[in-house]
């Protein structure tokens, strides 16, 4: 028998909201650190070689030192420390040592990545060329990057590099979707620089594009140094200011722009401020906002933001992070919220409905109040035609950046879940809306109907921007259903046929040892199981909406699959295991990372919240064989 003392649970939980509160930094808010990325520091060695390889000898060495001591026993590198191994990533290294000419200091290193490579792409370069652009499909936005810099190393032809039409950056930015580019708007500055770096390395024969091509040389260089942010880091990511970087300075005649010499001069100052000490360089600098309004929601979940001492600094550091004006990089209007608080960040859904929400929690004074709205009408504006919401921008395509993403929808909805719960709460249902006349609230409930149609079979949702490694097509279910579910929880949906297949399906992929991860049979990890958790404590704790009948992989009640995982839960904690993190997180181009944050934030939300549930539900009684009672 598992014995939970109350006394334990809520120890469990102080120990994880201190170490939570001890995160924070001097201005009250929290920055949080991400993962070392082997892709990052590859592309950084490069670009210094580039530029200059004896000012920035230090770096480079110690960069190709970490390098070589990360190298996974299959001779490949992953994007993150705890990754696979992967063909983009392993290439780039690859081409790290072949540019710097580190191949000779490190012998074993070449000949295992070169086995590995051999492996999974073949011997040719022209089989590894095909590897990388298979990976990305009609998708060029990283795939070109990378074979740019495989050809910067000699270790792919030119001509396996497709052509970017830079010249398309000198149309007005509202024309970009008629354009029909190639990549999405947050790559122009690679659109741009990697555009001339291969037009000057490959040419271009055709006499009326190689003329197009000069006449627009000057604006969209311009163009580049305009959107470059104060910090020099192009969305304050290491591989695409690298990208920028190492594309320019292998341009001998670009040396002469001004524009050319700034981005340069800025570029390499970002890259050099964002050297860790062990010669590694992170996938972007921070995800501050992100964190910091997650950390608010998780400690508001367990009904705990009395132990905030800093709620203040937040509120005012989080409205000066909302964008005021017309974004200057990707047009976004004003009223959103990016990941971060440096001027490279872009505001998008995921991070607007975060803050929105932290606002809220925090209390909302006139000025709070008008943020909110604005960031309200940011989120309505970005609907999809589906119905769905997007992560930064309407109607582009099917590219993850302009795609509706069942995560981003459910996240959006919280935002709006008191006006629409009270509108769902009348005697209709939403299931029966469509019948009665035009609803008040169309767009929500167009969202609402977005969600039940990417209902997967199996009641699962899936995330944009979060995935499994150890899931097939590296998917992540339980993230995304945890995440809709959350949204029908608070709307007071939790009855409806949706949610409780949601339900049951979180159910059914538990593990055995308790834990969740990221789908059946995948290893359990604090992240997972604290948004399964978290989620469920509600659905199935309360006899209303909990699913009839066993539903679990070891065929024990609903009730004790919720147990059994605040177990886990408690252990992680007792045993130091919930700051632990994992590589769950997509960058862009799905590119994993992790969060220092993450494992701890997810944990206090979930302790936090099986906590209030304990101490203010008089209805809730353990199973047969846990007990949760005062010590």
């Amino acid at each position: 028998m598992t014995v939970i003392h109350l006394a334990r649970l809520q120890s469990a939980y102080q120990t994880a909201r201190d170490a939570l509160l001890a995160e924070r930094v001097p201005g009250g808010y929290w920055v949080g650190e991400l993962s070392s990325s082997p892709l990052s520091t590859a592309t950084a060695v490069m670009a210094l070689q580039l530029v200059n390889p004896f000012e920035h000898q230090h770096l480079i060495q110690g960069g190709l030192r970490w390098l070589a001591d990360q190298q996974n026993s299959d001779g490949g590198w992953g994007d993150t420390t705890k990754s696979f191994s992967n063909i983009s990533t392993t290439m780039l290294v690859r081409a790290a040592l072949r540019l710097t000419g580190a191949e000779k200091a490190v012998p074993l290193v070449v000949e295992k990545v070169e086995e590995y490579l051999s492996l999974k792409a073949g011997q040719q370069p022209e089989q590894r060329a095909e590897a990388i652009r298979r990976r990305y499909g009609t998708d060029r936005t990283f795939s070109v990057p990378i074979l740019m810099s495989c050809a910067l190393a000699g270790l792919v032809p030119w001509n396996e590099v497709p052509r970017l039409p830079f010249e398309a950056a000198a149309l007005p930015q509202s024309w970009y979707r008629f354009a029909r580019l190639p990549v999405v708007s947050y790559a122009l500055p690679a659109l741009i620089a990697i555009g001339h770096c291969i037009h000057h390395h490959r040419g271009t024969w055709n006499p009326v594009t190689r003329f197009l091509r000069w006449l627009t040389r000057g604006r969209t260089l311009r163009v580049l140094r305009r959107i470059q942010p104060t910090t020099g880091g192009y969305l304050e990511a290491t591989p695409l200011t690298s990208f920028v970087v190492m594309a320019l300075a292998s341009i001998p005649t670009c040396s002469d722009h001004p524009q050319v010499r700034e981005v340069l001069t800025d570029g390499v100052r970002f890259l050099v401020q964002s050297a860790r000490s062990d010669g590694s360089w992170p996938i972007d600098t921070n995800l501050a906002t992100w964190v910091t309004t997650l950390s608010v929601n998780a400690l508001a979940a367990a009904d705990d933001l009395d132990s905030l001492d800093t709620k203040d600094q937040i509120r005012a550091w989080l409205l000066g992070q909302q964008y005021q004006q017309r974004h200057p990089y990707t047009g976004a209007d004003p009223g959103g919220w990016a990941w971060t608080d440096l001027p490279g960040g872009v505001p998008d859904c995921d991070d607007t409905p975060g803050a929105v929400l932290a606002l809220r929690n925090l209390g909302a004074d006139a000025e709070v109040s008008q943020a909110i709205n604005k960031g309200e009408r940011w989120i309505l504006r970005l609907q999809n035609a589906n119905g769905g919401f997007p992560t930064f921008c309407r109607g582009w395509g099917k590219l993850p950046f302009d795609r509706s993403g069942s995560d981003l929808t459910a996240h959006a909805m919280r935002v709006f879940s008191p006006a629409l719960r009270a509108y769902l709460n009348k005697p209709k249902t939403f299931w029966t809306l469509t019948l009665d006349g035009p609803s008040p609230i169309p767009e929500l409930e167009f969202a609402l109907g977005y969600l039940a149609k990417n209902q997967r079979p199996d009641g699962s949702w899936l995330p944009l921007w979060f995935g499994n490694q150890y899931a097939p097509d590296d998917i992540n279910p339980v993230y995304g259903t945890s995440r809709v579910l959350a949204a029908y929880r608070d709307l007071e949906l939790t009855n409806t046929p949706q949610c409780q297949r949601g339900v049951r399906y979180l159910l059914s992929v538990q593990n055995a040892d308790g834990g969740w991860g990221g789908a059946i049979n995948c290893p359990s990890s604090v992240e997972e199981t604290a948004l399964a958790v978290e989620v469920l404590v509600d659905l199935v704790w309360n006899a209303k909406s909990a699913p009839e009948g066993p539903a679990t992989q070891r065929n024990t009640t609903p009730d004790l699959a919720v147990e059994r995982g605040l177990v886990w839960l408690i252990e992680a904690v007792e045993s130091g295991r919930y700051q632990n993190p994992s590589p769950i997180g997509f960058y862009f181009a799905k590119l994993w990372y992790y969060e220092k944050l993450y494992p701890i934030i997810f944990t206090v939300a979930a302790l936090g919240r099986a906590l209030r549930t304990r101490q203010k539900s008089s209805t809730w009684i353990p199973s047969a064989t846990t007990e949760l009672e005062d010590a």
